[in-house]
């Protein structure tokens, strides 16, 4: 076979797949919509099971249900009638992936099941096959021709299941009103958790604890005395508290964030001073970034980081909703959550 030959198949293969995916949505009918439902009102968890390739598309809706807010496990059919039955628990509701209908493994399973009174959701060609027959509803997705070559290989039948199935979990995510908060309790791990992750949550630096926090009225030597007053109790408390290199600025009268002053302040004031000293009695006001960018606590911290990448910013300050500092979220906090493989360049 020629490399034309060879993309001329595989693009074949990708069309009929595309073809079976895209039958799927008559499938989505009053039986998907009571099989969604069902699930939703599961006081158990949902045991997905399959055998074969059918298995593996079972472990993956299982795994999105179970990532999703609905409690669930996959059965091995063929493990279950060997000891494994003993893991059905009162409550469960069983979803069964067979494209067929007819495997020996899935039929067995089913007559136990069934004596237990377990409500079945069976995904499968027909509702005249045996799991059709068993099952309490039916998602029936047709007869579907495969991807294969030879017709046989479970190639376009799977990814329809698949698409069913993962219709079916996250119609009933959307039902629960499952939020990005709950998918963050979820995915504590991994890229998509430390995404979802809060500002608060994240941040180094907190009011009354280790944030450099000074009044606006304060001259600048007042200010970097008060910081280096912080620094020497952080020392007496734990060694391994650090200092952020900026300093958080707030309004004496109404407490609200009014500035941020900074190492690259600092220097710029050293460098633009003609003998290398700078005047520590002039106003904080006048030396430092009014009106900062800042950020709320309950912020995902990738909208931090979608703030001070752009701009190369390595401090922002965090606000409540009444916009008075609560503390300091550092590039460093990022860098921890692994959401920036290197850090920018310094001010």
């Amino acid at each position: 076979m020629g490399s034309a030959s060879v993309r001329e198949f595989a693009i074949r293969v990708i069309e009929t797949e595309a073809a079976a995916v895209r039958a799927m949505a008559g499938a989505v009918d009053d039986a998907f919509e009571k099989a969604a439902r069902l699930i939703l009102d599961c006081p158990a968890a949902v045991l997905a099971t399959g055998i074969g390739k059918a298995g593996h598309v079972a472990r993956k809706v299982s795994a999105t249900l179970a990532s999703t807010g609905t409690p669930s496990h996959f059965l091995s059919p063929a493990d279950a009638v060997h000891g494994d039955l003993g893991s059905i628990r009162k409550g469960d509701v069983v979803l069964v992936f067979s494209a067929s209908g007819e495997s020996d493994e899935i039929l067995r399973l089913l007559s136990i099941v069934k004596k237990f009174d377990h409500p079945v959701i069976g995904i499968t060609s027909s509702k005249s096959s045996g799991l059709g027959r068993a099952a309490d509803v039916v998602l029936q997705i047709g007869k579907i021709e495969e991807a294969c070559p030879l017709g046989l290989a479970p190639s376009a039948s799977t990814t329809a299941m698949l698409a069913l199935g993962d219709a079916l979990a996250l119609s009933v995510m959307n039902l629960r009103k499952f939020t990005a908060e709950d998918f963050a309790l979820f995915h504590p791990a991994g890229q998509l958790g430390r995404k979802l992750i809060k500002v608060g949550e994240a941040m180094t630096f907190l009011r009354d604890h280790n944030l450099p926090l000074s009044s606006d009225r304060l001259t600048l030597g007042e200010v970097l005395a008060e910081r280096a007053a912080l620094g020497q109790r952080l020392d007496e408390r734990e060694r391994r508290l650090r200092l952020p290199g900026a300093i958080v600025l707030h309004d004496e009268a109404s407490g609200k964030l009014s500035g941020i002053f900074t190492d690259g302040d600092l220097r710029r004031l050293v460098s633009s001073s003609t003998d290398g000293v700078v005047d520590l009695k002039r106003p904080i006001r006048d030396v430092m970034t009014s009106n900062p960018k800042r950020v709320s606590a309950e912020a995902l911290a990738s909208e931090a980081m979608a703030i001070m990448r752009p701009f190369r910013i390595d401090e922002l300050p965090v606000v409540d909703e009444s916009d008075k500092p609560v503390g300091l979220i550092d590039i460093q906090d990022l860098v921890v959550l692994k959401m920036l493989d290197v850090e920018p360049e310094k001010e």
